[in-house]
């Protein structure tokens, strides 16, 4: 069972009724071998675990969860000391008992008054069981990878395990239509995909199938998800789908990501909260990625969501901030033609970068003193001269403004590409290329294309090798 973290986060919750006759909750729950303890109350949101209640149990093990408010619909769990929890449905019904044993709470683990929660704990023992095995089945194929004859008698076995996985959840969302479990089950199940039958006389079929088959996944990722359900947004299984989503399954190009962006908010319209939980996933996702290029979907997220207004849950502030930090990434996005900078040069003349007619320009920004560009620089100077590569050109802005220590290291390491000097910054190479550090690196096209930023330099040769062969 995965570690269960959670935090004490205190806030107003507006809840939703969906007809029920009694007012608030009350969870009445009895831990047997658990005197004088005290248990939590706990609810889902995101990845994360959030605190709603607490108890004290008596002598006897026993206490009650019990508030005014109805609570908002999800997965719940009950936090028992020693970082031990078991999880609970918080449907329509929120009056019901629970009891266990602290020893053993998942297999006596009981629910009365709630016929939901005792078919929900039977199907997490079911399933549980089901997955030991098809670890042990997987395991076994790790083990026996290079025996052919094991791998040909396992291979069956795994399919047919996952074949009466898929069936079990499928029976389980037929006996429990119209409630909350057979929602969370459907979502787990996985999409089937069709056999695509390729014509014969393709040169890649393989090539060809997986495209289909990618496509198809991608469009029918979220076919078993209600996406304007809000009780999905206290539970891990919307979280869950988006990360694997946006991880996994898109290839990591900003142009895909940013039209299943658009798919997916249209998707969830009818819910404001479920777009709010969507979209704030979205900025937090894609703020931190280390992908090259996804500042372009960061872009378009702020564009779109944040400063357009749809965003009512985040201050003027938040959004004053957002827009600047969006323009100094816009002139400097993948794919948009770089900014010209002419400046001063070492060797007392201007120079341009529109004038550098190579097929590659390495634009290199830098600081004599910067502890890595100390590093950075001397493995540049490397990939410049050795083999001298006649394609290439290295444009060098240096970002500070004490002229003696730059053309001191300009000598004493004998840099010979083209060193750039615009110690006023009159040519706001800092604004155009979003210089927050050095050394910061960018490669340009021969039409001055952005076509790489941020590049550590020992990347920068494997880089433009790879372009070369894929993009002739």
């Amino acid at each position: 069972m995965r570690k269960f973290l959670f935090y004490i986060f205190l806030a107003s919750v507006h809840a939703f009724s969906f007809g029920q006759t009694k007012n608030g909750y009350e969870i009445d729950l009895t831990i047997n071998d658990l005197p004088d303890s005290t248990v939590f109350l706990a609810y889902h949101l995101g990845d994360k675990q959030y605190i709603r209640d607490t108890v004290r149990l008596n002598e006897k093990g026993h206490g009650v969860f019990k508030g005014q408010e109805i609570l908002p619909q999800g997965i719940y769990m009950i936090v028992l000391p020693g970082r031990k929890y078991f999880e609970v449905l918080m449907t329509a019904n929120q009056h019901f008992s629970a009891s266990c044993s602290y020893s053993d709470y998942f297999n006596s683990l009981k629910f009365s008054g709630s016929q939901e929660n005792s078919a929900f704990v039977e199907y997490q023992r079911r399933w549980v069981k089901m997955q030991q095995r098809a670890a042990s089945i997987a395991k076994r194929i790790q083990n026996n990878r290079q025996n052919t004859d094991s791998l040909k008698i396992l291979g069956p076995i795994q399919k047919l395990q996952e074949e009466n996985m898929k069936s079990y959840l499928k029976s389980v969302i037929k006996e429990n239509e119209g409630n909350f479990l057979a929602t969370l089950v459907k979502g787990m199940l996985p999409i089937d995909i069709p056999d695509f039958p390729v014509p014969i006389g393709f040169a890649n079929p393989d090539s060809v199938r997986w495209v289909r088959n990618y496509n198809y996944n991608k469009d029918h990722f979220f076919d078993n998800i209600d996406l304007n359900d809000e009780r999905l947004l206290r539970t891990p299984l919307l979280y869950a789908r988006l990360d694997a989503f946006f991880s996994s399954v898109l290839i990591q190009a900003p142009d895909t990501i940013n039209k299943e962006i658009d798919k997916l908010i249209k998707k969830c319209s009818g819910n404001h909260k479920v777009f709010q939980f969507i979209s704030v996933y979205l900025f937090n996702h894609f703020r931190e990625s280390e992908i090259m290029g996804q500042d372009a979907v960061m872009v378009k997220i702020a564009d779109d969501i944040y400063l357009s207004g749809k965003a009512d849950w985040v201050s003027k502030e938040f959004k004053d901030d957002l827009r600047k930090q969006v323009d100094l990434m816009r002139p400097n996005l993948i794919g948009k033609k770089a900014e010209n900078l002419v400046m001063d040069s070492y060797n007392g003349i201007f120079v341009s970068l529109y004038d550098v007619e190579k097929d590659f320009t390495i634009l290199y920004f830098w600081e004599p003193n910067c502890g890595h560009c100390q590093e950075a620089t001397p493995k540049l100077k490397v990939y410049y001269d050795k083999p001298k590569d006649y394609s290439l050109e290295v444009f060098s802005v240096c970002t500070t403004s004490d002229k003696a220590k730059w053309t001191k290291y300009i000598e004493d390491n004998k840099l010979t590409w083209i060193n750039g000097w615009d110690p006023k910054r009159s040519s706001h190479f800092d604004y155009y290329y979003n210089i927050q550090s050095t050394p910061t690196v960018y490669i340009l096209d021969k039409n001055k294309k952005i076509i790489a930023k941020k590049l550590g330099v020992e990347e920068i040769g494997p880089f433009i090798d790879n372009y070369r062969k894929f993009f002739k």
